[in-house]
């Protein structure tokens, strides 16, 4: 059995390219392909050889990988994966078009529909570029979301990693999915029972995640708040930012780990599609104060791993951590409630018997 693992761009570290990392340590035997590699920016894989396309070739492509947007789908069409007898692609835009053999296998882990394409006005909002450019760039889009339509039918398989993704799968791309929350490696998380004066946000500075609105919440509160992650709405929220929020850029695997386990909470503002953030969060004993929709629904039990704020507003955010604040959190319990229901061997034992009957019923994985 030979097997491809094909992912969008390696060129950050967000929660599809830790997904894609788990793919990767669990065959490693895989070939590994995808559009643009930046090995400093992305996940950790070794000396594993990772094939790209004719986009690496284009100087300034990994630093400037969104604008690369229209020449995605030639690039993964250009790909020669005819040897393989299964595709696992990774996806939540262009490696879902790969062509395989007629007797090979395609299976799909869809973390969301091509955003940006389907939700352009949440995605793109604020982009100073979008703005201006904003009719030339939809006169685009609008071809595009027919390719996307065309070659959302290639997988033979889609697994979506919450109930909000399947449908979205099912709404636009016309095709069923498999549900299954996606896991994360304990083993990078350490437990702490005892946390220090500061609340997180962890995310990419991109407009969707609404930092602007954490931002806002704790200008208000005083509180001391960190914020890692980088992107181009970095500037413009430190512009709004007071002397009690940090901005701590990029921050290392360790430094991340420790960041989570003396938390206070983590601070999810984001309509996120599943979100592996307030999962880590959870199995670092931190209990999580999100926007209560989306793939959180899946994963945090109010009032013992978390709290919900109803609305993406500075308002409904503070009233969240206030009530946050007054709860007296049992930090073990949010930490075993995370390893028992997200570890990589329950996800592992779904997705290959999954695979296994999209696969004829032969015992691809044993």
């Amino acid at each position: 059995m030979k097997i491809a693992l094909v992912h969008d761009y390696l060129t950050q570290r967000g929660g599809a390219e830790r997904v894609f990392e788990l793919l990767c340590k669990r065959y490693p035997e895989a070939d590994i392909f995808t559009s643009l590699y930046d090995p400093q920016k992305t996940i950790d894989l070794g000396d594993r050889i990772v094939n790209t396309t004719f986009l690496q070739k284009i100087p300034g492509a990994a630093k400037y990988f969104r604008a690369m947007a229209p020449l995605y789908f030639p690039a993964f069409r250009a790909l020669d994966l005819q040897d393989y007898d299964l595709i696992i692609s990774s996806s939540t835009s262009f490696a879902k078009a790969v062509r395989k053999n007629p007797n090979a296998r395609h299976i799909c882990f869809c973390h969301n529909v091509t955003r940006f394409l389907w939700d352009t006005a949440t995605y793109l909002r604020e982009y100073g570029d979008y703005r201006y450019f904003a009719p030339l760039i939809e006169q685009v889009f609008q071809v595009m979301r027919k390719v996307d339509l065309k070659y959302a039918q290639e997988p033979d398989l889609y697994i979506a990693n919450s109930s909000v993704v399947a449908r979205r799968i099912e709404n636009i791309y016309g095709k069923k999915a498999m549900m299954v929350n996606y896991p994360i490696d304990t083993s990078k998380f350490v437990f702490s029972d005892i946390k220090d004066e500061y609340y997180l946000a962890s995310a990419r500075m991109i407009s969707y995640k609404r930092l602007d609105i954490i931002v806002e919440a704790f200008n208000w509160l005083g509180w001391r708040l960190l914020i890692s992650g980088d992107g181009p709405e970095l500037e413009r929220l430190k512009s709004k930012a007071l002397k009690n929020i940090v901005f701590l850029g990029h921050v290392s695997d360790r430094t991340r780990k420790d960041l989570f386990s003396k938390a206070k909470s983590i601070i999810v503002a984001a309509l996120e599609d599943y979100g592996l953030v307030p999962v880590e969060a959870n199995a670092s004993g931190t209990p999580v104060i999100a926007y209560g929709a989306g793939g959180v629904l899946d994963t945090q039990i109010p009032g013992e791993t978390g709290v919900f704020f109803k609305r993406q507003t500075p308002e409904s955010l503070q009233t969240a951590l206030l009530e946050a604040n007054s709860i007296s959190w049992d930090y073990d319990r949010i930490r075993n409630h995370a390893v028992a229901n997200f570890s990589e061997n329950a996800f592992f034992g779904k997705v290959e018997q999954i695979i296994n009957q999209a696969c004829g019923g032969h015992q691809i994985f044993i």
